[in-house]
């Protein structure tokens, strides 16, 4: 599942009252505290997790920092494809995602002390590396780039939930509550599909298939749960913070006429409302749909229909809906032109670090890894300083990186910079109503050139739509 959506309540219950232990759970989320594999947290049958984001939840993270269970990091994108490389008979794969961070170099805390002290016991180790030219760039022309070696990932049981399932198997998936399942039904020696409904053999016509039965060995028919865990509703106003509204409607400046896009959570979601008329987009989201559209009205909310952030939205003219190991071929493919993602610390030279404080927060970097290697365009959207007042633009990271060299602009509510090519430093090209040179190396850790032709900030009109309550905006991805 994804976050709550897909996800087979029913078959996690079941482990719960038959009482397995010593459980390692593989999963893109892990839940919440009360909800999906959270009920298997408040039972202690957990000892290991592998997985992605993990930020939703506090049962989760206390037990990992208190040295309850290990933990294994990885890309959402790495793990989607580790899944359907197991089920389709690949021993192991190359990728850019990851380069140059602790998932290349390890040293990821895996397990801490039980002691309360934090102390890291277990740390990642370090993968593979080679040289590569990029699959679909000019062959002739293009460089060999680093990348590391990402072995596939299977399980003695596979748990999905679907929608529909007939007698042969056959499974079929409903919007986006499709997001991992088909990967990981296909990376279980013995695949259990929970469904909503067993319809008779002939009722499914061949072409809307999407998990032959060929990979499923039972099928259980559960009650519909229909958790949403986000509800988000249009036609509600809301304050938002100007600082925010600044940078959002800057950083839409940004996006260009047939873009596909992706929108971190948080203020890049914010963006999509200040998007010019003259500009037509198409929002690509990570858990497999393209053609996002606004929050739905109160009554047309779908539990099976949400973007990354698990927010609750619509489909527009044209949308489609895949697999998550197929978003991140997308995504990893190069075929999105820009992403615009939130950050804790930005580099001068491009690197970026928005996913783990090591002994103090674990949200887990979600799809960020895989989308900032992927050679689209990285637009960074984040409040100049922290809560504290300390600069996150910085001369170097001092969080785990979520990749190197990999940002093209920073937008904040004070200023925005450019990374100059090949990480050479940051260029500030404009200032905010109000704010001078002065005042941006004032607060700016990191050194910076200043453009010949600086200009006070851009921003669009006014809003398209409401897509983004301020209210429920987080940082990570």
């Amino acid at each position: 599942g994804f976050g709550l959506s897909g996800v087979p309540e029913n078959l996690i219950s079941g482990i719960v009252k038959k009482g397995s232990d010593d459980l390692h759970v593989v999963s893109s989320n892990v839940g919440t505290a009360e909800r999906g594999l959270g009920l298997l947290f408040q039972t202690k049958q957990i000892s290991k997790v592998t997985g992605a984001y993990v930020g939703e939840n506090d049962l989760f993270e206390s037990q990992f920092l208190n040295g309850e269970i290990d933990v294994e990091l990885m890309p959402m994108g790495t793990l989607a494809e580790k899944m359907r490389a197991a089920g389709a008979g690949i021993p192991a794969f190359f990728t850019r995602t990851g380069v140059g961070t602790l998932v290349q170099h390890g040293g990821m805390p895996e397990r801490y002390a039980p002691d309360g002290s934090r102390t890291v016991l277990k740390t990642s180790a370090p993968r593979m590396a080679g040289l590569f030219k990029p699959p679909l760039a000019d062959r002739a022309s293009s460089k060999a780039s680093e990348y590391i070696l990402e072995e596939a990932l299977s399980g003695d049981f596979a748990l999905v939930k679907a929608w529909k399932a007939d007698p042969e198997g056959n499974l079929v998936y409903r919007k986006t509550a499709r997001n991992h399942n088909p990967a990981i039904a296909t990376a279980g020696r013995i695949t259990i599909a929970e469904v909503e409904e067993i319809v008779p053999l002939g009722s499914l016509a061949p072409d809307e298939i999407h998990t032959p039965g060929i990979y499923v060995q039972r099928v259980v028919q559960g009650e519909r749960i229909g958790v949403i865990e986000r509800l988000t509703l249009s036609g509600k106003k809301f304050d938002i913070d100007p600082a925010r509204e600044r940078i959002a409607r800057r950083a839409a400046l940004e996006l260009s006429d047939g873009d596909y896009v992706n929108l971190g959570i948080g203020i890049p979601t914010l963006v999509s409302n200040y998007v010019p008329e003259s500009v037509h987009i198409t929002l690509q989201s990570e858990n497999g749909m393209l053609g996002v559209g606004p929050f739905p009205k109160a009554g047309d909310e779908d539990c099976d229909l949400i973007n990354a952030g698990k927010q609750t939205v619509t489909e527009r003219d044209g949308a489609s809906f895949f697999s998550a190991d197929q978003s991140f071929a997308m995504i990893r493919g190069a075929h999105c032109q820009v992403t615009i993602l939130g950050s804790m610390q930005v580099a001068a030279n491009g690197d970026m670090a928005n996913y783990l404080i090591p002994g103090k927060l674990v949200k887990g970097m979600g799809g960020a890894m895989d989308l900032v290697a992927s050679g689209s365009r990285v637009v960074v959207t984040m409040e100049h300083c922290d809560k504290h007042g300390n600069s996150k633009i910085l001369p170097t990271c001092t969080l785990p990186l979520t990749g190197r060299m990999v940002v093209d602009m920073i937008v904040t509510e004070r200023a925005v910079f450019k990374v100059k090519p090949e990480g050479n430093g940051l260029l500030l090209v404009e200032v905010a109503e109000g704010e001078t040179i002065d005042s941006i190396r004032e607060c700016t850790e990191a050194n910076f050139e200043v453009a010949e032709a600086l200009q006070s900030m851009k921003r669009t009109g006014k809003p398209r739509h409401s897509m983004m309550d301020p209210t429920t905006a987080r940082l990570t991805v």
